[in-house]
């Protein structure tokens, strides 16, 4: 069997591996992990235990890089620097990899959608964070995770289509299939500078404007939220909400968050305009 570190194909082969199944969990398709070990024994010349073990490395990196995990393997920490880079390779060739696996019936227009229920959201941490939060939220920074999840057009499309049947739904189900009609999609019809995505309503007819951010890592993923965003939260406090999907390649769940928003959550200035005025 080879010992030693692992080199750079060999990681490679091993989260290539990874995704293979992670895309048949996600689509519920069945796959045999100890054929793929078998397999990737025969490729590395690696154990068993060994090729297993790099597994759970894999699903501890990919908490965060905001990706979802195979649940099967629980998360080991202490991840090599060559592992993590080998992750950001394999999502750099593959962005959008979860958006284009296929879709469960109601995403496709087949079906009522479950309705969402909205959570509590986290609130900002008063300890110190754990070694393991630490590993991961160290990782979100190297690797700027919500930048890539910003740039993931697929994933923030996907993530504002259910809001708007979550709105539609909600409304339909109060009894105003007349406010239901009127929710426009304001950011696929008007663009993005209005500072919101939806212009819904409340059931008694009052406007709801929702700027809606999606990630398919777990509820404390970091995302990006422009100066506008902010601005026309501030000015309309009252109507703005900051709805927050995250877990969506897998279950999509739901929190809310009100202005000021720096009451939940640390603002981080990342860019600075340069004019000459």
């Amino acid at each position: 069997m080879a010992e030693g570190p692992w080199t750079d194909q060999e990681n490679d082969a091993i989260v290539a591996d990874y995704f293979d199944m992670l895309a048949d969990d996600l689509c519920g398709r069945a796959y045999n992990k100890a054929a793929h070990n078998r397999g990737l024994q025969a490729e590395t010349g690696r154990s068993r235990g060994s090729i297993e073990f790099k597994h759970c490395n894999i699903s501890a990196a990919l908490l965060g890089f905001a990706q979802p995990i195979i649940r099967g393997y629980l998360p080991r920490y202490n991840i090599q620097d060559s592992l993590k880079e080998a992750i950001d390779r394999w999502l750099i060739k593959n962005p959008e990899w979860a958006e284009r696996l296929p879709r469960t019936p109601h995403a496709a227009g087949m079906a009522e959608p479950r309705p969402l229920f909205a959570g509590v959201p986290p609130t900002l941490r008063n300890a110190p964070p754990s070694e393991e939060d630490e590993q991961l939220r160290a990782i979100a920074r190297h690797f700027d995770v919500a930048a890539r999840d910003e740039r993931n057009r697929a994933l923030g499309k996907a993530g504002e289509e259910l809001a708007l049947e979550h709105e539609r739904g909600n409304l339909r189900r109060a009894g105003r299939a007349d406010l239901a009609k009127q929710v426009v999609w304001t950011s696929h019809e008007e663009g993005d500078g209005a500072g919101y995505d939806i212009a819904s309503f409340t059931p008694e007819g009052r406007p709801r404007l929702l700027e809606v951010k999606t990630t398919n890592g777990p509820d404390r993923t970091p995302f990006y939220i422009s100066q506008n965003e902010i601005s026309v939260a501030n000015a309309r406090r009252y109507e703005w909400h900051l709805f927050r999907l995250y877990n969506f390649a897998r279950e999509p769940e739901l929190f809310e968050l009100r202005p000021p928003l720096e009451h939940h959550v640390t603002l981080t200035a990342t860019s600075f305009r340069a004019g000459f005025d």
